[in-house]
């Protein structure tokens, strides 16, 4: 009679290992389509303002002794319209010029609501607000200082000298895609208003950017708009104190 067949114990590894890749294998495949499935579900958020949205504010900065307050400008040319910008949005063509005139009331807004006094628009402040948001979005940075290492005291002194003291709140979103903000809430911008809103929620939500807006010894003050083809908003509002 033959002997039984010989089981060699190597072998015998081999289909041991066989089996478990073989299952391991399988379990990731199961894993796999679960996680494509759950990645899919995400939703594409660009996020405005961590960490590259909202620089840490610059203010006050006393410049001096402040000139008389009749050499402020109020007019609103002194913003020029070579250098607006729009954007063709689902709701419709947002103006930078629309932008900037409701920011500017919903600032004084968010002041009322404790107690402080609206800021006079300068139409000067509001001229070198928007250039720096141009500049901004041509040179494809995100600060207080430009590559040319001008600060917001640089830029409006090459203007003029009235601001006894000067500050400036800077922001960068999108329009007709959704945001997540600091408050973890995700929204969309998809008209004038909204985007207005949400650019002042997005500093009223930082405390040193809110401190900017809730100063009390601003007098006057600009917001400068650029709106870009892909859809990218770069706000600046700079902050004058006369006395």
């Amino acid at each position: 009679m033959p002997p039984p067949p010989r089981t060699d114990g190597v072998d015998g590894e081999r289909g041991l290992l066989a089996s478990l890749l073989r299952a391991l294998l399988a379990t990731l495949l199961v894993l796999s389509i679960v996680l494509a499935g759950v990645l899919l579900a995400i939703p594409t958020l660009d996020v405005p303002w961590t960490p590259e949205g909202v620089e840490e504010p610059r203010l006050p900065v006393d410049l001096g002794e402040s000139p008389p307050a009749e050499n402020a400008s109020t007019d609103d040319n002194a913003v020029a319209d070579s250098t607006s910008s729009t954007y063709e949005a689902d709701s419709g063509t947002i103006h930078s010029g629309t932008v900037e005139r409701l920011v500017e009331a919903e600032v004084d807004d968010r002041r009322a609501e404790h107690g402080l006094d609206p800021l006079e628009h300068d139409g000067t402040v509001a001229a070198v607000s928007r250039a720096h948001s141009v500049d901004m979005a041509e040179r494809e940075y995100f600060s207080h200082t430009n590559p040319d290492g001008e600060d917001p005291m640089d830029r409006f002194a090459a203007t003029a000298n009235y601001c006894r003291a000067y500050g400036e709140n800077i922001a960068m979103t999108w329009i007709d895609r959704d945001v997540r903000g600091d408050d973890g809430e995700v929204s969309n911008h998809g008209t004038a208003e909204e985007l207005a809103v949400g650019l002042v929620d997005g500093w009223m939500d930082s405390p040193p950017h809110r401190e900017a807006i809730l100063t009390e010894g601003w007098d006057r003050g600009g917001v400068g708009v650029h709106l870009t083809e892909d859809g990218r908003a770069f706000a600046t509002h700079n902050f004058c104190e006369l006395r």
